[in-house]
């Protein structure tokens, strides 16, 4: 018997170590489960979460939601627990006395456990729903705030867009009073002014400004500067093109004169006292522009190369007026003697430089025959002669303004020459060709002594006629596009005076005058010549090239561009400034 109830109390003992064991699991469970939850949805939190934008905390905000945390905490869980081993300390007294309850106490024990934990879940979770309500409070608030700002801001961009309406308003109706009877019916019709106003109030809501109504003023007049800018333009638009309708004159198509008045009525409508010259170019090639290379067939049979009829000539060789046997076109061949290698190969380069000029002032290479001694050049045909014969001809009336056309010309032809990088070097009267006898045409020929411009190589030549030389070539320094501009004063000084202005007794003397730039308008050659043209000649001539006028500046000289200037020229062009030509009769 007393073994029996000495395993009865072991058995009692070691079933409330048990239930004591599960309890303290419970408890400590729900302890570090409510830590837990505190460090994730405590105080830190809320602090962290409900900054300011500097970085200050908002102690008001922190101790609602502290406060609000501690009035909703929930009941203590010790005191329950106790409560509860209390119980099961009687319930275990009770099984003591009856020894076959054992296995009702420790299932009551476990409900007991079961109720205590349905119990506290739910208490657990409604403290979990309060807590996310109470941070979705303060967000709402913060929300709400900023919404009420945004608010107001919008009230009183609204209030200030009405008060802008109604003063704008008043100022549309002054605008309407004052303009109206001062604009004739025809010109402003009604809906314009409809228009301003629904422009300019659609421009001053785009362009609201909370500081005042003084900007909003200067806006207003500049709105109203632009539309009076751009009726007035409207208006003067329409009236010009009633007025060109009622200037064309109705006329058949049977009845049309010749273009040249028209062009002349296009570029620049000349007024009374101003005069147009003839800036068309002379007439092109009879053949397109060709890449040429030389060929070693007999020329014979493609040619007939009339010998006896002689166009030209100099230290190259002679030119000859020639016939293609297939077409029959008319053209000149250029016959160069080339006995060594290196004179071949100076002939093959003045072909490439050819090859690349394509412009109506510069002569035109067709074809390029190569023979054991000489090389000929079948070129475009020009049959008015040498500007130099115009020059020493006493029966030919050379003035000032047919001067012009010539040095427009010239100088077209090389700003052309200087844009593909290549200097003539030999620019002078005898290299310059008329297309007839009749009109004043002219195109450039001989680049036998052409150059590419290389910039990076510098340039050194030690040729050329005397006359036209510049100063750096004779000290053999580097040549450049301002070599070719000084031979083209020396070629104006001598249209205009038939004179050289640096020719002396013999080669080294005009070599010195060139060097020191002796040269004068003092001759009576100059008497009547006009200053614009002697300020041509002035801004060419000059020792230094860096401070020569290029060919581009020289286009857009007076002398070569200003009507003005050349109506007067015209209206003395039957005086002559060639002291060889003659007087006219009276």
């Amino acid at each position: 018997m007393e073994n029996f109830l000495r395993d009865k109390d072991v058995w009692i003992v070691g079933s409330v170590c048990l239930v004591a064991s599960f309890l303290w699991r419970q408890f400590w469970s729900l302890f570090t489960h409510k830590r837990k939850r505190d460090k994730s949805t405590g105080s830190t939190s809320v602090h962290t979460e409900f900054k300011e934008k500097d970085g200050v905390e908002k102690p008001k905000v922190c101790l609602k939601g502290l406060k609000s945390q501690k009035k909703k905490k929930p009941p203590d869980v010790a005191d329950a627990v106790q409560a509860d081993l209390e119980e099961v300390q009687k319930l275990n007294q009770q099984n003591a006395e009856l020894s076959h309850g054992n296995t009702e106490s420790v299932a009551s024990a476990a409900e007991l456990l079961d109720l205590i934990r349905d119990e506290q879940e739910p208490q657990v979770e409604k403290e979990r729903e309060k807590e996310k309500e109470v941070l979705k409070a303060v967000e709402e608030k913060e929300e709400d705030k900023d919404f009420l700002a945004e608010f107001k801001l919008d009230k009183r961009v609204e209030a200030q867009r009405e008060i802008s309406k109604e003063e704008e308003k008043e100022k549309i109706e002054k605008t309407e009073e004052l303009s109206v009877p001062e604009v004739p019916p025809l010109l402003t019709p009604p809906c314009e002014i409809s228009e301003s106003s629904a422009v300019y109030q659609e421009s001053s809501e785009e362009n609201v400004d909370l500081t005042g109504s003084a900007k909003r003023r200067v806006t207003d007049e500049n709105l109203e500067k632009d539309d009076l800018k751009k009726s007035r333009v409207e208006e003067r638009s329409e009236e010009v093109e009633k007025s060109e309708e009622e200037e064309k004159p109705e006329v058949d198509s049977a009845e049309v004169g010749p273009e040249e008045p028209e062009e002349e009525i296009k570029e620049g409508e000349p007024t009374a006292e101003e005069y147009t010259i003839d800036c068309s170019p002379p007439p092109p090639a009879p053949f397109e522009h060709r890449v040429v290379t030389s060929k070693t067939h007999q020329i014979a049979t493609y040619y007939t190369i009339n010998r006896d009829e002689v166009l030209g000539g100099g230290r190259f060789g002679m030119v000859h007026k020639c016939v293609e046997k297939s077409s029959g076109l008319t053209l000149a061949a250029k016959i160069i003697k080339t006995r060594s290698q290196k004179e071949k190969e100076v002939v093959k380069s003045e072909i490439e430089v050819m090859n690349q000029l394509n412009h109506a002032n510069l002569i035109q290479l067709y074809a390029a025959y190569e023979s054991r001694y000489d090389i000929t050049l079948i070129m475009e045909y020009v049959e008015g002669g040498e500007l130099f014969d115009r020059i020493i001809d006493e029966n030919y009336k050379l003035t000032e303004l047919d001067t012009v056309l010539f040095i427009r010309q010239i100088t077209e032809g090389l700003q052309y020459m200087h844009k593909m990088y290549i200097l003539h070097l030999d620019l002078k009267p005898e290299n310059i060709l008329c297309v007839s006898r009749e009109t004043n045409k002219i195109k450039i020929i001989d680049f036998g002594l052409a150059r590419r411009y290389k910039p990076r190589e510098k340039l050194r030549v030690n040729f050329g006629t005397p006359e036209f030389l510049a100063p750096e070539v004779i000290n053999y320094e580097f040549v450049s596009f301002p070599t070719d501009m000084w031979s083209l004063g020396v070629i104006t000084y001598m249209l205009l005076s038939s004179l050289s202005p640096f020719l002396g007794d013999d080669d080294n003397e005009t070599l010195n005058n060139i060097l020191e730039c002796k040269w004068s308008f003092e001759e009576a050659e100059f008497a009547d010549i006009s200053d614009e043209a002697k300020d041509f000649i002035t801004r060419l001539l000059v020792k230094s090239k860096s401070w020569r006028m290029s060919a581009s500046q020289s286009l857009k000289h007076p002398w070569l561009s200003d009507r003005a200037l050349h109506y007067r020229l015209h209206q003395k062009k039957n005086k002559c400034h060639s002291t060889r030509a003659p007087v006219p009769e009276s």
